[in-house]
C-alpha cells in the first residue's frame, strides 16, 4: 500500500546469451544535439555494435566499424530498469527514472545489493528489465552493452515505512539515486537523502552531517542521456560515526 516500502534483494544476474548489443540512435546521447539541447549540426547515423562474450563470460569483445580495432570490456551485469508505479496516478515511459526507480541505469542494481523503493499504489506494481552486461559511467552514447538476462530476486515488504528516494544497500555501503535535470538537481536529491540518512544513523546535527557527507561521499554520474539524469551518492557504512549511547 502507499506509504510502505519494498526491499528488492538481487540474488543472481547472469547473461542469458553469449553476445550483447550496444547502439546509437540519432538525437540521443550526451554529446549530440537533442530536442532539449538544440544544435545546428547533422545527426550521426544509427549504428550498432555486437559484443561477443568470452568462454568464461567474464568479458565481452567488440570491433570497430571498419574492423581494424577491437576492445574488451569486463562484464558487470545489472538491471537498467527496476521500479514501482509513480505516485499521483502518473504514467511514465520506461525510459524515465524518478523517485519510483525506473530507468535509473545504475550499475549498483546488481547481484548482492538490495534496492529499497517507496510504494505509491496498491500492490506496488514492481517491474524490471533492461539487462546490462556492462556500462561506463554516464552511458554517454545512450546505450550500455545490453542483452537478455537471467534474474533471481526476492521482494520483502516493509510496512508503514516511507522511502522517498531510491536507496541501495549491501553489508558495506549505503547509496542513494537522485534523478532530475539539470545534472546538479539530480545530485542534490541524492546528497540531501544521504545527509538525512547520516543524521538518523549517527544522531549528528544537520550541519555536522552535511560536513561529513561533503568530505566522505563519492558521487559517480550514472547517466546523462535520459529525460531525467541520474547521480549516485555512496558512503561506506563503517565510516559513519556511531550514535552516542
Amino acid at each position: 500500500e502507499a506509504g510502505d516500502t519494498i526491499a528488492v534483494h538481487l540474488v543472481k544476474l547472469e547473461p542469458a546469451r553469449d553476445y550483447a548489443v550496444s547502439s546509437f540512435g540519432p538525437g540521443f546521447g550526451a554529446l549530440v544535439g537533442t530536442d532539449r539541447t538544440a544544435m545546428l549540426a547533422p545527426d550521426m547515423p544509427e549504428t550498432s555494435w555486437r559484443y561477443d562474450l568470452d568462454s568464461t563470460r567474464s568479458s565481452a569483445r567488440a570491433s570497430s566499424r571498419d574492423g581494424r580495432h577491437t576492445w574488451d570490456v569486463p562484464l558487470a551485469p545489472f538491471l537498467g530498469c527496476l521500479g514501482v508505479a509513480p505516485a499521483a496516478g502518473e504514467v511514465r515511459s520506461t525510459i524515465v527514472p524518478g523517485p519510483f526507480g525506473g530507468n535509473m541505469d545504475c550499475p549498483e542494481v546488481r547481484a548482492g545489493n538490495t534496492l529499497f523503493l517507496g510504494v505509491n499504489v496498491p500492490g506496488a506494481l514492481l517491474s524490471f528489465g533492461d539487462g546490462h552486461y556492462a556500462m561506463g559511467d554516464g552511458e554517454i552514447m545512450g546505450a550500455a552493452i545490453e542483452g537478455a538476462m537471467n534474474v533471481e530476486l526476492f521482494v520483502e515488504l516493509v510496512k508503514r515505512q516511507t522511502t522517498p528516494v531510491p536507496r541501495i544497500e549491501n553489508a558495506d555501503e549505503v547509496m542513494f539515486v537522485g534523478s532530475g535535470r539539470p545534472l546538479e538537481d539530480a545530485a542534490r536529491v541524492a546528497f540531501k537523502a544521504m545527509v538525512g540518512w547520516v543524521r538518523e544513523r549517527s544522531g549528528m546535527t544537520e550541519l555536522d552531517a552535511y560536513q561529513f557527507v561533503s568530505q566522505v561521499a563519492r558521487a559517480p554520474i550514472i547517466q546523462l542521456v535520459d529525460p531525467e539524469y541520474t547521480v549516485l551518492v555512496k558512503i561506506e557504512k563503517r565510516r559513519v560515526p556511531a550514535r552516542p549511547s
